[in-house]
């Protein structure tokens, strides 16, 4: 599943072929993603874009009358394209633009979504809930150990919760946690003060890096230029099973906390 790092890189590299442009016709391919596509969404059609933003892993395209909610889910992918290049046989949904380009929506397995919200309308359900973005002022060491107090949850379980902080998934929890040296079978509540401040140290600079070198490289993921990110050549820990260490070379550890495989370093995380 694409990650808050690929879906800020996907963002960046829509948002200067849609801002200001006006969408000249919406088309919709397959209506049945996640959730049924809203007729809704047809208000996009003449409208001129005003942003695009990000909320976790949620995408949104703000125009006038209200905002179009992408998610990108398992494998779905946003892409810009020349009018006429061919439909792939799974984009979805199409957005023509009056520059002359397309904006797809791609998603094979059809587990993204693309929803409706009309302006003035209550914040949508999907975003009502949401904790603070990571890598803003309101994700702190303090706030994160305040809120882990009494938690007997997994630190890596809890710092994965969407209502604790957005988009730190699997991989990026994996590699912050090994940056702070704690395990991520370790209960929430059992961290210090400092460590709380330098896991949250650790998850910004890990999120920040991945931005900056494109997002994880995953099977279904393709960046919106149509070429794969590559932050997975920086993994230290992240499906290294039996793998050495980069710090001691200790073997690295594989453990499914949550359902998740989760990896670590049985030596430099306590």
């Amino acid at each position: 599943m694409p990650e808050l790092p690929e879906v800020e890189t996907t963002r960046r590299g829509i948002q200067p072929h849609l801002v200001g442009k006006t969408v000249l016709q919406v088309r919709v391919h397959n209506p049945n993603l996640r959730w049924p596509v809203p007729a809704d969404i047809q208000a996009l059609q003449g409208a001129t874009v005003e942003s695009v933003t990000r909320r976790g892993k949620y995408l949104l395209v703000d125009v006038p009358a209200g905002t179009a909610i992408v998610h990108l889910g398992m494998s779905g992918s946003l892409r810009i394209c020349p009018a006429d290049e061919e439909r792939r046989k799974h984009d979805h949904i199409e957005l023509e633009l009056a520059s002359g380009s397309i904006l797809r929506f791609h998603d094979p397995r059809r587990f993204g979504c693309f929803l409706w919200q009309s302006a003035g309308e209550r914040t949508h359900a999907l975003l009502a809930d949401l904790g603070p973005e990571p890598l803003s002022s309101d994700f702190h060491g303090e706030y994160l150990y305040a809120l882990s107090r009494k938690r007997q949850v997994s630190i890596k379980n809890f710092i994965m919760n969407s209502k604790v902080v957005v988009g730190v998934g699997n991989i990026y929890a994996s590699e912050s946690l090994f940056m702070a040296g704690i395990r991520p079978g370790r209960a929430a509540c059992r961290i210090t003060r400092r460590e709380a401040h330098a896991l949250v140290d650790a998850i910004k600079h890990v999120l920040q890096r991945s931005i900056k070198q494109g997002g994880t490289t995953l099977r279904d993921f393709i960046n919106s230029d149509g070429n794969p990110g590559y932050f997975a050549q920086s993994l230290n820990v992240y499906g290294r099973t039996g793998e050495p260490c980069r710090s001691c070379r200790s073997p690295i550890r594989h453990q499914v906390l949550g359902q998740r495989a989760s990896f670590y370093c049985k030596q430099c995380q306590k």
